[in-house]
């Protein structure tokens, strides 16, 4: 922080020098969230008593909510670090067989032992491609870490499947029923119509690199190596797919669907709620806007609805107050927790677009229902010595796919007049 704003430390020490605990920088976000609301009430009541506000009152909001931002990465990263495994080997499960035989080739390439269990399982643990998949504890580890990397992950639907593409059936005109008496003859009901959604997983790979001396470190887990250098790569990359991606090579993100009026809304679409102003919400009470998008969605989506933007963007409706003069943005009530505006979670996708016309920078649904995430079961890693010497290079792949598979769960916010 600047020295304008003295009291808004971005990151502090504690007295013996150890970083800032969970519980200290909690307690450093709340109070550059009360700094905030002090600063932007006096903004307010500038902009009522004169033609606009001060600059530098102003200028003093933008940089407490950017220390606001700050505080709250930092309290996330902490928040995650305090969910990895202790670095000790103290009270640890005694790895399994597959566990041991895929250390062996990750350290010396010795592939013998990984090459009998899959003789004895009868099954091929090497693809066309080369490379053997991880133990089921390296799989779940990955998978538990994309959880809490990858925003839309962490609120979507996500299935595990054993084949290339997952075919989903679903009743257009739903299922026919009515009401009898209990003796009354059952009239033949209409045959329902069905269509049927795919979703294809595609390829997402990372390729960390070691050195032998990493390699012949007895103490390293490698288990939590690979999951630590792959989970960055993996969240970025499904990130951006879960949100905008086209389909191709790629999941469906979406955002990349049809949009339309929310007055003209029909399966295959996502249903929009236009601003009235091109690039902005609208000058005139702009929670209005924001209320009836979040009632444009049915009573049985809204129990688990989220609210899904970027940091711009949620810097803006941080701002945003209620008739009584009451902030609509409330800070999390505990690590670990979300931010609540209007009462429902929000959820920070850093891939959303930014506020500009005819955009869509804010989403309302929800996403355990209307989007769907499909992994194929099996991380595989191939081991390759030579293409980076003396670096050790580990291809590590996983397929992932994705796509909307309730057009009626999901909501937009487009910045726009049309």
């Amino acid at each position: 922080m600047n020295a304008a704003s003295p009291h808004i430390p971005v990151e502090t020490k504690s007295a013996a020098g150890d970083p800032l605990d969970l519980k200290d920088a909690f307690g450093e976000f709340m109070s550059a969230f009360s700094a905030f609301r002090e600063s932007n009430d006096e903004r307010l009541e500038q902009l009522e008593t004169r033609l606009g506000a001060d600059v530098v009152t102003t200028e003093k909001v933008e940089r407490i909510s950017q220390a606001l931002d700050e505080h709250k990465r930092a309290l996330d990263r902490l928040t995650l670090k305090g969910m990895r495994p202790a670095l000790g080997r103290e009270e640890r499960p005694a790895p399994s067989e597959h566990k041991n035989a895929f250390h062996a080739y990750l350290r010396s390439g010795d592939d013998r032992l990984l090459r009998a269990l899959d003789t004895k399982a009868m099954s091929y643990g090497s693809g066309q491609d080369g490379g053997y998949l991880v133990p089921a504890e390296t799989e779940t580890e990955i998978g538990r870490r994309l959880a809490a990397l990858s925003p839309i992950r962490s609120i979507a639907s996500v299935r595990q499947v054993s084949s290339a593409v997952l075919k989903k059936p679903f009743s257009v005109t739903g299922p026919a029923v009515g009401w009898v008496a209990e003796t009354a003859a059952r009239p033949q009901t209409s045959t329902a119509t069905l269509a049927e959604l795919q979703f294809p997983t595609m390829e997402l790979y990372a390729m960390p690199a070691a050195t032998a001396t990493l390699l012949d470190d007895a103490v390293v887990d490698l288990d939590q190596w690979i999951s630590g250098e792959v989970e960055a790569a993996f969240a970025e990359q499904e990130g951006t797919a879960f949100v905008s991606g086209d389909g191709t090579n790629k999941p469906r993100g979406f955002l990349d669907y049809p949009q339309v009026a929310e007055s003209a809304w029909q399966w295959g679409k996502i249903g929009c709620k236009l601003t009235g102003a091109a690039g902005e919400l609208p000058e005139d009470d702009p929670s209005d806007l924001l209320i009836d998008t979040i009632y444009s969605l049915k009573a049985g989506y809204r129990q688990n609805a989220n609210w899904v933007m970027n940091r711009k963007t949620q810097a803006t409706i941080r701002k945003l107050k209620d008739a009584d003069g009451n902030y609509m943005w409330q800070p999390p009530a505990a690590p670990g927790q979300r931010a609540l505006f209007m009462g429902f979670p929000v959820v920070e996708a850093e891939d959303m677009p930014n506020a500009a016309a005819d955009a869509t920078p804010i989403a309302f649904g929800d996403f355990g229902r209307g989007y769907l995430v499909v992994d194929r079961t099996g991380v595989r890693v191939l081991r390759d010595p030579y293409s980076a010497k003396p670096y050790v290079l580990f291809y590590t792949t996983k397929r992932v796919g994705g796509g909307v598979q309730d057009f009626d769960a999901i909501k937009l916010v487009k910045f726009g007049t049309a």
